[in-house]
């Protein structure tokens, strides 16, 4: 396929990657241009724009992995925006991150000029990318749903079409909910366990055969245990996502007491300098806190 690829940051450049190595015929915008003179040194027979209007002229599918939804507003009916060019038939596929809303008002719009979109929201990290295993939960038109699909089949274990348009994002915030419960939750584990003097190593390696295990468990208590926090998803983006779950529980009168509670957790480390650590940092949180408390 002909595609257009917008975004190619931590997640963006190991999916281009397997689009590239699966033969497609790949053109790449991203806003900090160095980054994309940086990929195409890499991947000499594709092609780098400089603006997303002028990546979009030829391409059969766009695919989008950008920041928020002011970032996909602004890169499809922005100035030199990708809607300037898009010819209809177009698939757009959006992995971003975004309101449900957000999607509805892509989706409306873009069908009004015989674009098809869908909101594609995707779970499984840098990790996920580098390895071709990202869970794409995705919302719109079954037809283009079932197009997204193929589209994005090198980079997906799994890909399941959870409704209409906006049921992808709301999917991926029931995921991010669950999520920032279970890495808080380790983090008191893991913390209990120092302060205790447990070795943690084999700690965390007989938890992970039980019925505390989860993927952050097997993933991350190696390098939350060595003090390292730079193995995924940012503080700063699971902080957006967090702001959007509850912003959306507000809307459908959902309650999420512990969801609000690790959002204000995130706030702290934003505030101490810490918002491009992974989100396993909140052990780092909790250290901190201790080390105050034997200073008072």
């Amino acid at each position: 396929m002909k595609i257009t690829y917008i975004g190619i940051g931590n997640m963006g450049a190991p999916m281009t990657n397997h689009l590239s190595q699966a033969g497609h015929d790949l053109t790449i915008y991203n806003r900090t241009y160095s980054k994309s003179q940086a990929w195409i040194k890499q991947h000499p027979n594709h092609k780098i724009t400089l603006s997303a209007e002028e990546a979009c002229k030829e391409c059969e599918v766009l695919i989008l992995c950008v920041g928020n939804d002011q970032d996909v507003e602004q890169l499809i009916f922005g100035e030199k925006g990708a809607a300037n060019s898009l010819k209809p038939g177009t698939l757009v596929i959006d992995h971003t991150t975004t309101s449900s809303d957000l999607a509805k008002q892509m989706h409306r719009k873009l069908n009004a000029l015989q674009i098809d979109y869908v909101d594609a929201p995707v779970s499984g990290g840098q990790q996920g990318a580098t390895n071709g295993q990202l869970t794409i939960m995705c919302g719109g038109d079954p037809i283009a749903a079932e197009k997204a699909q193929i589209a994005t089949q090198s980079y997906s274990k799994s890909f399941t079409h959870m409704g209409e348009i906006g049921s992808g994002q709301l999917t991926k915030m029931v995921n991010q909910i669950c999520v920032a419960g279970l890495i808080q939750a380790l983090a008191e584990g893991m913390h209990f366990g120092q302060q205790a003097g447990l070795n943690m190593d084999k700690v965390m390696n007989t938890l992970s055969q039980g019925a505390a295990s989860s993927w952050q468990m097997q993933n991350r208590h190696q390098t939350m245990n060595n003090g390292e926090y730079d193995f995924g998803f940012a503080v700063d983006h699971m902080k957006k996502d967090l702001e959007i779950c509850l912003a959306s529980a507000q809307d459908i009168n959902a309650d999420l007491p512990i969801t609000s509670i690790v959002n204000k957790l995130y706030t702290e480390l934003q505030n101490d300098g810490h918002g491009k650590l992974d989100t396993s940092s909140l052990l780092l949180r909790l250290q901190h806190q201790a080390v105050k408390n034997r200073l008072k």
